[in-house]
């Protein structure tokens, strides 16, 4: 471990600002708390500017470690004790100064701080509360900020942390305690879950003292995140899934994020070193099967099974249930209840909410599906229009397959002229054609 004697500011941010990079969860909305005016920053819904890298992660924030130092030795953490890296930490002053500056440059709209372990939770759980209450208290800053709550911290130092932060977060770090024991042996899935519950029970006395007390502070208002590691351990989809559903269930959570593994350090415990890189199209479709959980009324043992555990990475996890489930195909439009509007391929839960609602005034087209905002070249294999589908299709499962996996999305025979593309997140990423993608993760 090499620890920095002297170093200037500007170094200790490309130093931490670059050890925050393998932390995933943040993101900047959720809240509509605004500032009274007499301060710097505001937390309104519109002034959180959300922008995102080729990768889909939020890069709208001033992202830091406050301390790369840290006490444990996690094998697939950068920071480890046992690594040979440059050491450095802010000061609470340093922090506020940076926030301030970079705020008043238009670079942020807030501040996500996270830390490693510094002599221990609770202390470094007191410099995160230092910060946060110069920040607000000294400095007057009254925009976002998402924080760490440092698992195995006193209870109190997190509930004096969390009615100066918007957004919390206590690190899943690993699907299971099995794979957390092997990985990360100085830390409990016990501890990780105690202060994600004290959050949790904070944010509903909050609610309820909100409603009596209009005045009364808010105690995280944006609510918590937790963040898992994918692709260091031999989970499958399905139990990573379930462990989200549990989650969500349990601890009210907002975001489950999930962040592909990244091969920093060579240790006989972790997964050998590959050409092939983080698992990037796997952490994708993890995210989707998570929205389909979140907004479309899915559960993780209608997605996979234990017979197959893992998701089909040529396909989205949507696109392939509903060919598991070709049975339930085509759809009536003018007559399907919204829950399985929710369940086409091609429909988003806002064009099912606009369905429901457009076909009250009429009877609805496969031109009118357009305007929705239905993606036809997924929807067209799933659904009919007053009886009719849009073109001659065979509702099989290997014909639709073929036709969805076509790069260049060619359409059935006699089916020209259409235009609709679907938009993706990934437009601009090289995961190479499709053959050339490994199946390890999917079904055939």
């Amino acid at each position: 471990m090499r620890i920095q004697e002297t170093m200037s500011m500007y170094d200790k941010l490309n130093i931490l600002s670059d050890a925050a990079k393998y932390d995933v969860a943040c993101t900047s909305s959720g809240t509509s708390r605004s500032g009274d005016g007499t301060g710097m920053g505001s937390c309104e819904q519109t002034g959180i500017c959300h922008s995102f890298g080729a990768d889909g992660r939020c890069i709208s924030l001033l992202k830091i470690l406050f301390t790369n130092e840290c006490i444990y030795d996690c094998r697939y953490c950068i920071n480890r004790r046992n690594n040979d890296v440059p050491r450095t930490s802010f000061t609470p002053e340093e922090v506020c100064t940076l926030t301030m500056e970079f705020y008043r440059r238009n670079y942020i709209e807030g501040l996500f701080l996270s830390s490693g372990i510094l002599k221990s939770p609770n202390h470094t759980m007191e410099l995160i509360y230092a910060t946060l209450f110069k920040l607000r208290r000294e400095c007057n800053f009254q925009g976002y900020i998402h924080v760490k709550a440092i698992p195995g911290a006193d209870g109190e130092l997190v509930r004096r942390v969390g009615f100066l932060a918007d957004r919390m977060s206590v690190n899943l770090e690993l699907p299971t305690a099995e794979s957390l024991r092997l990985l990360a042996p100085h830390k409990t899935r016990k501890n990780i879950l105690a202060p994600m519950r004290l959050v949790q029970n904070g944010m509903a006395e909050n609610k309820y003292e909100i409603q009596t007390y209009r005045s009364a502070p808010r105690f995280v208002p944006a609510g918590q995140s937790t963040q898992m590691i994918i692709g260091a351990t031999p989970e499958s989809d399905f139990q990573i899934m379930q462990v989200a559903e549990s989650l969500y269930k349990k601890f009210d959570l907002k975001r489950v994020f999930y962040s592909a593994y990244i091969h920093v350090n060579d240790d006989a415990t972790l997964p050998a070193r590959t050409d092939e890189g983080p698992p990037l199209l796997r952490e994708h479709r993890l995210y989707q099967a998570d929205w389909l959980l979140r907004y479309y009324h899915f559960e993780a043992s209608e997605l996979l099974s234990e017979e197959n555990p893992n998701f089909n990475v040529l396909l989205d996890p949507k696109c392939n249930w509903a060919l598991s489930h070709l049975e339930q195909f085509p759809v009536e439009i003018n007559r399907a209840d919204y829950k399985m509007l929710l369940r086409v391929p091609g429909i988003g839960y806002k064009s099912a909410v606009r369905i429901v609602k457009a076909r009250r005034l009429g009877t609805l087209d496969f031109h009118d599906l357009k305007k929705i905002g239905v993606v036809l070249k997924r929807a067209l294999y799933f659904i009919t229009c007053s009886g009719r589908m849009m073109y001659p299709v065979k509702i099989e499962e290997d014909f639709i397959t073929r036709n969805l996996l076509d790069t260049k999305e060619k359409l059935p025979e006699g089916a020209s002229g259409m235009t609709y593309r679907q938009l993706s997140l990934f437009d601009d990423m090289k995961f190479g054609t499709a053959g050339a993608v490994s199946l390890r993760f999917g079904r055939s």
